[in-house]
């Protein structure tokens, strides 16, 4: 009823006469393929539904993902290294897929349609995990906790939870990028209020994903480690279907940007005209060759910037270009314009910085894997109750929560006024990987002391150290301060940072570097057992993390880390940003017009 209304007012709205309108400077366009108005599109109205949008799709996402490790060690039988790497995959899958939801995006389908399909591929994988664990993987009845283990499976059953899982991953992977640029879309970059506005959405699309997940590393996590995983992935079912509907309500009232085709043959075209070009040299800038008037809707001239100057020579003109363009039979093969080169420029400058923030990524893995397998080895006891150890997430989500609010009322406003100016989204990213650092030496302090304290002869007990699971309270909250300085300023970085026609792919950078992450923790997990075991040595983490060495994988990812940072700092230096040609009053006009016609 309440989307019906909302529809409703929004024809209304849409009643008013376009003459007195005023449209965004951003060539947005309504659903109807109209300019977009300020008043009757966009903003907070559309960012707040996004928002509660991504809240609810996240809090499914979760309800899966936060405790898959302990489905796959208690109800499809796997020791702990086989759970860890099997859920590091998957959660690389998943936004590795992002890659894919923001191609379609960008190139053919538009945000808004992209978000829609994923988001219905999401649904029908949870109904399908849901159906599935309920008919044959939790048997027998009441098995899955902490104390009965699942009976075998056959390879049938096997491969339709796999294949359950990967729809997840792929409905979620292809929608998140997609619904982060959708949700800055919402906003006017011309407008200096609205641009405002779209900086803030970032730090709330960010806290919106982790409150959404509180819901299922509390509640949810509560069930599923009681052994009542169907209810806890129908609860993710019935909340990713919500998500869905209310996202469609907002249909009338988003504002859109068209797809402006496939990127990668203008990429191909700079490197084969730059190669045709090799043995010419390049000139003043004034020589190199843009095209007259505006470019297709979504995209904005990009100014000439040094760097990479063998690609400038795709801009040259010869006596043949001349000729061509004088006939307008211009040969992108041989004569790309300023700006396609630049959009080609300005990912190259990106691809350094974002390989620095796998290694993050990699730290970022554990709190879902080796995390939850050190918290499931402490004593989980509070009197006669038991504390799902990937509960224990909720002091991440807490910290976020925290961390966000403080950086942006305090800590953001006092470093401004110190340093008369904040900080960059480059120096934020470095303050993260510090944070990760300390997390990991926080983490690895804890093991040395869980095992100090460690029950040698646990083959009946419910945990393997008297240690509190507490005691991870610190290596948690100090990773949700690092994605507080990690991801949020990385989301706005890489949006900010790639061309026009282009945003969705930079959200899918972030996703990717999430995906890589979990792929490296993964091949860490499985270089370091096989280097670690040997005839009379289990490894470092053993399926009895009593006899392994967690501890030292956790100092190992400092130091990666550490080294990693050096890198980063020098390539933060190093880095240009890009440069926009400045949007004019009359262009916008002249385009809105255009559209209206």
């Amino acid at each position: 009823m309440g989307c019906l209304f909302f529809i409703k007012k929004d024809k209304l709205k849409g009643k008013v006469n376009s003459e007195h309108e005023v449209f965004t400077s951003d060539g947005a366009i309504d659903s109807h393929g109209r300019p977009a108005g300020r008043q009757r599109t966009g903003t907070w109205v559309t960012g707040i539904l996004i928002l509660v949008n991504q809240g609810l799709a996240t809090l499914a996402f979760f309800g899966v993902g936060v405790n898959l490790v302990l489905f796959l060690t208690r109800v499809m039988g796997q020791d702990n290294a086989d759970a860890a790497n099997n859920v590091s995959k998957w959660t690389g899958t998943v936004y590795l897929f992002s890659l894919l939801g923001a191609f379609l995006s960008d190139s053919y389908w538009g945000r808004y349609l992209t978000c829609a399909i994923f988001q219905l591929i999401f649904v029908i994988g949870l109904i399908s995990l849901s159906l599935s664990s309920h008919i044959f993987l939790l048997k027998p009845s009441g098995c899955g906790d902490k104390h009965l283990q699942c009976g075998s499976h056959s390879s049938y059953q096997t491969t339709f939870f796999y294949l359950s899982i990967y729809l997840i991953a792929l409905g979620n992977g292809g929608y998140q990028p997609n619904i982060a640029t959708f949700g800055a879309d919402q906003f006017d970059e011309g407008d200096p209020k609205e641009r405002l506005s779209k900086v803030a959405f970032f730090s709330y699309f960010y806290l919106a994903l982790n409150l959404g997940s509180l819901f299922s590393n509390t509640i949810l996590d509560y069930f599923e480690d009681k052994g009542q995983w169907t209810l806890g992935f129908w609860a993710s079912t019935a909340s990713a279907a919500i998500a869905l509907i209310l996202f469609l309500c907002g249909t009338r009232r988003y504002r859109y940007f068209k797809p402006v085709g496939n990127p990668l043959p203008r990429v191909g075209q700079v490197f084969v005209a730059a190669a045709k070009k090799w043995k010419v040299k390049v000139p003043g800038e004034e020589n190199l060759y843009e095209v007259e008037g505006s470019l297709p809707s979504g995209r904005r001239k990009m100014l000439h910037t040094n760097g990479f100057r063998f690609l400038d020579k795709a801009t040259l003109v010869t006596s043949k270009d001349l000729e061509q363009i004088e006939e307008n039979k211009r040969n992108p093969w041989r004569l790309s314009t300023v700006t396609q080169v630049e959009e080609v420029k300005c990912i190259l400058r990106l691809l350094p910085i974002w390989l620095c923030t796998i290694m993050y990524s990699v730290v970022f893995a554990q709190m879902a894997s080796l995390f939850v397998v050190q918290g499931d080895a402490m004593d989980t006891r509070i009197s006669s109750f038991n504390i799902p150890p990937a509960s224990m997430s909720s002091f991440d989500i807490l910290g976020v929560a925290f961390f966000i609010f403080m950086y942006r009322h305090a800590f953001d406003p006092l470093v401004a006024k110190i340093m008369k100016s904040k900080l960059t989204e480059l120096q934020r990213m470095g303050i993260g990987l510090v944070l990760a650092i300390l997390a990991m030496v926080s983490a690895g302090l804890v093991e040395k002391f869980r095992l100090k304290y460690a029950i040698k002869d646990c083959e009946q007990c419910d945990e393997y150290s008297t240690l509190s699971i507490f005691w991870q309270v610190p290596q948690y909250v100090l990773t949700g301060a690092s994605e507080v300085f990690m991801y949020v300023p990385q989301l706005e970085f890489f949006n900010d940072q790639t061309p026009e026609g282009l945003k969705s792919f930079g959200s899918a950078l972030c996703m990717t570097s999430i995906s890589l992450g979990n792929y490296v923790s993964s091949l860490l997990v499985a270089i370091v057992m096989k280097i670690s075991t040997k005839d009379d040595i289990p490894g470092w983490i053993p399926g009895n993390l009593n006899l392994g060495h967690l501890d030292r994988f956790y100092f190992l990812l400092a130091v990666l880390t550490t080294g990693d940072l050096l890198v980063y700092i020098a390539l933060a230096k190093w880095y240009k940003y890009i440069k926009f040609e400045e949007i004019h009053e009359e262009d916008t006009k002249k385009e809105n017009h255009e559209l209206m016609v």
